[in-house]
C-alpha cells in the first residue's frame, strides 16, 4: 500500500489549492444566499408593518406578561408529566419486548406497534371526546402513548446493540436476567440511547401545542388569544417572533442537558476504563515458586 504523506489522510485526501479555493467560493455563495433570504424576510416584514410599536404595544401590559407566563408554565407542567410517562412507559414495553415469554413479547410488540403508527393527534381527540377527559390528562395521555411507544424501541434498539459478549459473560457469573439488565447492559446502553432519548422528548416538548385545539391553554393557546382578541391589527407575526424563541431556547435547553449528562457520564468512575498496571520482569504467577 502507498504510504500516507504529509498531504493525506487516513479517510481522505487533503483537498488541494484548487479545491481549497471551490470550497471558499461555495461557503462564499452559501452565506450570501442565506443572507439574501434573511433580507428579503426581513423586507417583508418591515413592508407590512409588523414592527410598529402598536403591534408590539401588547407585550408591555401586565395581563399580556401573566397570560404568556400561565401558558407556558402549563406547556412545561404536561411536558414535564408526559416526559416521566413516557419513559415509564417505554421501559416497560422495552422490557416486555426484551421478555423470554412469547405471549408477553407478542403483546408488547403489538401496543408498541398499533400506538407507534397512531397519529397523536387522533388520539389527543380521542381521549378528549369520546372518553370526555379533561384537556390536560387527555394531552398527557396521548403524548404518553406515542412517545412512550417510541422509547420502547429506542430502549429495546440500545439494549440489543450491547457487545453480546456481555451478557453471556454476566450469565456466566450466575446473575439473573433482572440484574444483567440493570447492573450491565442497561448503564452501557443508556450512553448510546441518550441521544435518541432526548430528541424524542423534544417532540413531546413541540408536540405540547396540540393541547390549544382541545382549549388546553398551554403557550400556543395562549399566543393564540392574544393575536386573536386584541384590536391591535392582529399581531400574529409579533406573536409568532416571542412564542417561537422560547420554544426553540427550551429544544436547546434540553440538548444541552444531554451533553452535559453524557459528559457527566464519561467522568464517571462506574464507567471508565480501569488502568492495569503492566507486567514487570521477574514477576511469578500465582503458585509459581
Amino acid at each position: 500500500m502507498k504510504a500516507l504523506d504529509h498531504g493525506s489522510n487516513a479517510l481522505y485526501d487533503i483537498p488541494g489549492p484548487k479545491t481549497e479555493r471551490r470550497h471558499m467560493l461555495y461557503g462564499v455563495l452559501s452565506t450570501v444566499l442565506i443572507a439574501a433570504v434573511v433580507g428579503w424576510v426581513l423586507y417583508l416584514l418591515f413592508d407590512t408593518d409588523q414592527f410598529t410599536a402598536t403591534k408590539w404595544n401588547p407585550f408591555t401590559y401586565k395581563g399580556i406578561q401573566e397570560l404568556l407566563l400561565k401558558g407556558l408554565g402549563n406547556t412545561l407542567k404536561a411536558f414535564a408529566i408526559a416526559a416521566v410517562l413516557s419513559l415509564a412507559l417505554g421501559a416497560v414495553l422495552a422490557v416486555g419486548r426484551l421478555s423470554d415469554h412469547r405471549p408477553v413479547r407478542w403483546l408488547a410488540t403489538l401496543i408498541v406497534e398499533f400506538f407507534r403508527a397512531m397519529p397523536v393527534l387522533v388520539m389527543i381527540f380521542f381521549v378528549f371526546v369520546a372518553l370526555k377527559v379533561q384537556p390536560l390528562p387527555a394531552l398527557v395521555t396521548g403524548l404518553t402513548l406515542y412517545n412512550g411507544s417510541v422509547l420502547a424501541e429506542v430502549f429495546r434498539s440500545g439494549v440489543n446493540s450491547v457487545e453480546k459478549g456481555q451478557r453471556e459473560a454476566a450469565y456466566a457469573l450466575g446473575m439473573r436476567k433482572t440484574q444483567v439488565m440493570s447492573y450491565v447492559l442497561g448503564p452501557q446502553a443508556l450512553r448510546a440511547m441518550l441521544p435518541a432519548i432526548i430528541s424524542q422528548l423534544v417532540v413531546a416538548l413541540k408536540d405540547t401545542s396540540l393541547g390549544y385545539l382541545i382549549t388546553y391553554e398551554e403557550f400556543l393557546h395562549a399566543g393564540k388569544l392574544i393575536a386573536s382578541n386584541l384590536d391591535y391589527d392582529l399581531p400574529f407575526i409579533p406573536v409568532v417572533m416571542v412564542i417561537s424563541p422560547i420554544y426553540i431556547g427550551m429544544c436547546m435547553l434540553l440538548s444541552w442537558f444531554a451533553t452535559w449528562v453524557s459528559k457527566r457520564q464519561q467522568r464517571n468512575p462506574k464507567v471508565e476504563a480501569v488502568d492495569v498496571a503492566p507486567a514487570e520482569p521477574g514477576t511469578l504467577l500465582p503458585g509459581r515458586q
